[in-house]
C-alpha cells in the first residue's frame, strides 16, 4: 500500500493538506514540509536541494558539527571530574535537544541563540512538534472549530508564532544589516561556502523576487522542525536500547575503537568505515521512526488503491511505526537485532518500503543528508 502511494501513484498523492496548525504556524503552508504540490514547492523545493541541503553544503558545516559534539562531550566530562563522590545525573534529552538545536542554528541562522543551560528555542521547537500533533476539532469537523478555542489549542498556536516570528524577524534584520553594510563597503556579501542557510535564502530573493520575507521565515522553521526535535529524539532512543543490550553496545564499542585507533577523536570520516555502527542506527530508525505516521498526503484527484474508490482530496497516513514492526517484513519485529541489516540492500532513502523513515517519493524528507550525517 505504501509503495502504491509513495511511487506507483506519486504525483496523484503529491499534495498536502492544510490544517489550523500548519496554518499558523507555517505561514499559511508557505515552508517545504506542508505546501500544497504545485509550481511554489518546486521552486522552494529545487533551492533547498540545490542549495540549502547539497552534499557540498553539508560537508561546509563539517567543523561546526565537531565543534558542538565537542561541546557537549566536554560538558559531560566536567560534570563527572567536578563531583568527587557519589552518582552524577545528567539530563540527556536536555543535551541532546540543546546540541540538535545548536548545530541547527549555527547552520541555519548563523549563530547559536541557545547555551546548554537555557534551552527556550530548543523547547520552543519541541513545542511546535507537539502542536503539529495535536487534535484540532476545526480539521475534522468544521463547524466545531470554535472548540479549538475552549480547548486552548488556539491561544497556543497564536503564543507560539508570535514567539517564533519575533525571533525570526530579528534574525532576518540582523542578516539584511550586515548584507547592507558588506554592500556599503562595496564588498561582496561573504564567500558562498561560509553562508548560513538565511544568507542563502535572502540572496535567492534577486532570483526569486516571489519568495517573501514570511516564506523564509517558514522554510527555516522547516530547519529546526525537522532537524532539532527529530534528532534529538532518535538519539534518545539510541541510549536505552544500547543499554538493554550490552552486547550490542559491546560490539559497537569495540567497531569505535579500531576505527578510531590512538586519534584524541573521532571524526565523520571515520564513521564511514563502521559498519555495525550504521547498522545500530538503522535499526533503531527502524523501531523507533521519526514521525511515526509521516506528514500526511492528500489525493488530488480521484482514483483506486488495492479495488478501493479513493475520492479527490482523501487525507492519507502512512503508518511507518507499523510497517517497520510487521512480522510479514520483519523477523522477530519487536527485537533490537542491529545484525538483521548486516549484508543487507536496504537504505536510508526510501526505495525499499518496508524501511521508510525518512519518507519517499516527491514528497520524502529533502534534509535526510544533513539529518543522517549528525546521528
Amino acid at each position: 500500500m505504501a509503495k502504491e502511494i509513495m511511487k506507483n501513484q506519486d504525483l496523484d498523492f503529491a499534495n498536502r493538506p492544510s490544517s489550523t496548525a500548519t496554518n499558523a504556524l507555517f505561514y499559511g503552508c508557505t515552508d517545504i514540509g506542508f505546501a500544497p504540490y504545485g509550481e511554489y514547492w518546486r521552486q522552494v523545493r529545487k533551492i533547498c536541494v540545490l542549495e540549502l541541503l547539497s552534499v557540498k553544503r553539508v560537508q561546509s558545516f563539517k567543523n561546526l558539527r565537531e565543534e558542538e559534539v565537542d561541546t557537549v562531550i566536554q560538558k559531560i566530562s566536567s560534570l563527572f571530574s567536578s563531583t568527587k563522590e557519589g552518582e552524577v545525573v545528567i539530563n540527556l534529552s536536555e543535551l541532546l535537544l540543546t546540541l540538535a538545536n545548536n548545530i541547527v542554528s549555527r547552520c541555519a541562522l548563523g549563530a547559536k541563540y541557545e547555551s546548554v543551560d537555557e534551552n527556550k528555542f530548543g523547547q520552543l521547537s519541541r513545542d511546535v512538534f507537539r502542536l503539529l500533533g495535536a487534535f484540532s476539532f476545526g480539521d475534522y469537523f468544521p463547524s466545531l472549530g470554535w472548540l479549538d478555542v475552549v480547548s486552548g489549542l488556539t491561544s497556543k498556536l497564536k503564543k507560539v508564532s508570535k514567539e517564533l516570528d519575533a525571533f525570526f524577524d530579528q534574525v532576518i534584520d540582523e542578516h539584511l544589516l550586515r548584507h547592507s553594510k558588506l554592500q556599503d563597503g562595496h564588498s561582496q556579501v561573504e564567500d558562498i561556502d561560509k553562508l548560513d542557510l538565511t544568507d542563502i535564502l535572502l540572496l535567492s530573493r534577486k532570483d526569486n523576487p516571489n519568495i517573501s520575507r514570511n516564506n523564509i521565515k517558514a522554510i527555516i522553521l522547516d530547519m529546526f522542525t525537522g532537524g532539532t526535535d527529530t534528532t534529538a529524539t532518535i538519539m534518545e532512543w539510541a541510549m536505552p536500547e544500547l543499554i538493554k543490550n550490552p552486547k550490542v553496545m559491546k560490539i559497537a564499542q569495540d567497531e569505535v575503537r579500531r576505527v578510531v585507533g590512538n586519534k584524541c577523536k573521532l571524526e565523520e570520516e571515520d564513521i564511514k568505515q563502521m559498519d555495525y555502527l550504521i547498522c545500530i542506527v538503522k535499526e533503531i530508525l527502524r523501531l523507533h521512526p521519526p514521525v511515526p505516521t509521516l506528514a500526511p498526503r492528500e489525493s488530488s484527484k480521484g482514483t483506486q488503491i488495492a479495488g478501493y474508490d479513493i475520492p479527490q482530496r482523501t487525507i492519507v497516513y502512512i503508518n511507518v511505526w507499523a510497517i517497520h514492526r510487521d512480522a510479514k517484513l520483519w523477523d522477530d519485529p519487536e527485537e533490537f537485532r542491529p545484525e538483521r541489516f548486516i549484508n543487507n540492500h536496504i537504505d536510508f532513502i526510501g526505495h525499499e518500503f518496508e524501511f521508510i523513515p525518512f519518507g519517499s517519493g516527491r514528497r520524502g524528507c529533502p534534509g535526510i543528508l544533513f539529518g543522517l550525517i549528525r546521528f
